[in-house]
Parts: structure tokens; sequence; C-alpha cells
């Protein structure tokens, strides 16, 4: 019988054989690509609505709008798309395979499967942009969170759901404090001046997009508490909060740019990443 170390060692190496080939690293770099570039157009609607010049949400579906109308915007959309569904794919590989570089337990699995479903549903979003037939996000999470809520124990679910969103918000944020993003990056090949530009982007962005993060998980647990659904809310609604607070526009703006942020440093990685 095959001993644990024995076993370990295979999972290892079949997920080094798994992210060393090219349809990984084509995978993980256009997908990466689309996570900076979606993160980029949310930052910029959200400065444009903390400047009162655009009704588009402040989320994926909003800055996805944002391109529809425009010269270059269908081959935008189906760019995007395309590299949305390249994210949940390698993101499926690593659940499959095993996560480089991570131990091989249930967590960096499960964490990449939870990416993978993300990301399939914002290809699935993009489709529909495309089409004409994308709704409000931040109406269908809102009808999500009533009809739980209806159910007997579904206050305490959306609660529970809340919390998680709160913690993985926090998590976020110590990752970009403790600069643990850095581990995953190829930061021999980036010149010191780069290596300090990336360092301080991750952080920032890391962090602000913790913030919102955490902040849309506490307005989801004040709708399980109030019992009001339409006090629950994604990227859109957390960004709407910081702006009716004193201060709101300017809030929202550094909030924004704190996104934008992440986007840039989205595409670093997807130049530098370890795949």
């Amino acid at each position: 019988m095959p001993s644990i170390s024995s076993q370990s060692t295979r999972m290892t190496s079949s997920a080094r054989r798994a992210s060393d080939s090219p349809a990984a690293h084509w995978l993980a770099r256009a997908g990466l690509t689309a996570r900076g570039v979606i993160y980029i157009l949310i930052g910029w609607v959200a400065i444009l609505v903390a400047l009162g010049k655009s009704s588009h949400q402040a989320d994926q579906e909003g800055a996805l709008q944002l391109l529809t109308g425009k010269p270059y915007g269908l081959v935008s959309l189906w760019l995007l798309g395309i590299g949305f569904a390249a994210y949940a794919v390698w993101r499926l590989s690593e659940a499959a395979f095993g996560v480089p570089g991570e131990a091989n337990g249930a967590g960096p699995r499960l964490k990449s499967l939870g990416r993978a479903l993300v990301y399939a549903s914002f290809a699935y979003l993009t489709i529909k942009v495309i089409a004409g037939k994308a709704a409000s996000q931040t109406g269908q999470q809102q009808d999500l969170t009533a009809t739980v809520m209806r159910h007997t124990g579904g206050r305490l679910l959306v609660g529970i759901v809340g919390l998680i969103i709160v913690i993985a918000g926090l998590a976020l944020v110590a990752e970009g404090i403790r600069h643990k993003f850095m581990k995953h990056l190829r930061t021999s090949q980036m010149s010191l001046r780069t290596r300090h530009a990336v360092e301080r982007l991750g952080t920032v962005g890391t962090a602000a997009r913790g913030v919102v993060f955490a902040l849309a998980g506490v307005l989801v647990i004040d709708a399980a508490v109030t019992y009001q659904p339409s006090k629950a809310g994604g990227l859109d609604k957390a960004l709407l909060t910081l702006r009716n607070q004193p201060f709101g526009e300017f809030l929202l703006i550094i909030a924004a740019l704190g996104l934008i942020a992440f986007g840039v440093y989205g595409l670093c990685e997807a130049r530098w990443r370890k795949v």
C-alpha cells in the first residue's frame, strides 16, 4: 500500500505537470488580464458615479455595460468573456490537479473551485450583456436574499453568508498589508523599481478590494438582522453606501482608485504570475 508521503508527492507532481503546460499558461494569462481590465473598468464607473456623470452600476455588469455602444465595445466584450472563461477553466484545473506552490489540502482546491464558479458566472454575464439580456445584479442578489429569508432558518443562512464575505474581505486586507501576493510572482524577472511599483499596487489594490468586499458582507448581515433584503447587495451597493456617508464622493473616489490599482496590479500579475 503506497504511503501518504508518496501519494502527496504524486499529487504535487501532477499539479506541477498540469501547471507547466502551455495551455495552463495561456488560460492563466488571459484570465488574469480579463480580471485586471474589469476592475479598472469598475473603478472608472465608480469615479463617474461619484462625479454624477454615470447612471451605470459600479459593479461587473455596470463595467460591461460601459463598453456597449462603443466602437470597440463588442470586440472588447467578447475578449473579456473569453478571458473570464479562461480564468474559470484555469482555476478548475487547480481544483482538480492541485494548486502549485500550495499544500495539497482541500483548502486551496476549494478556493480555486469557488473562484472558477465566480468567473464562470462573469463569462455568462458577459454573454447576456452582449445579447442585451442582462438584468441588475444588485436586484437579483436582493431577490435571492428575500427568497432565502422566507424559509425557516433563512435569515441565519443569509447572516452566515454575510459573515463569510466579511471574513474573506478582511483576509484580503491582511494579504495586501502583509504582501502575501508577492509569493505568486516571478520577482526575479523584475527590476527593483518595477518590483516596488508592483508591490505598492498590490498592497493598495488588494486592501481596497478587501475593504469593499467586507462592507458588502456587512450589508448582507444587516439585511438578515433587520429582515430587509433591499439592504443586501454586491460591489455596487457597497460603493453606494460609501457615497451616502459624510464626504461620500471623496470616499467613493478613494475606493475607486483602490480598485483601479488592483486592476493594474492584475495586469502585472498576468505578466509575472508563477503558473
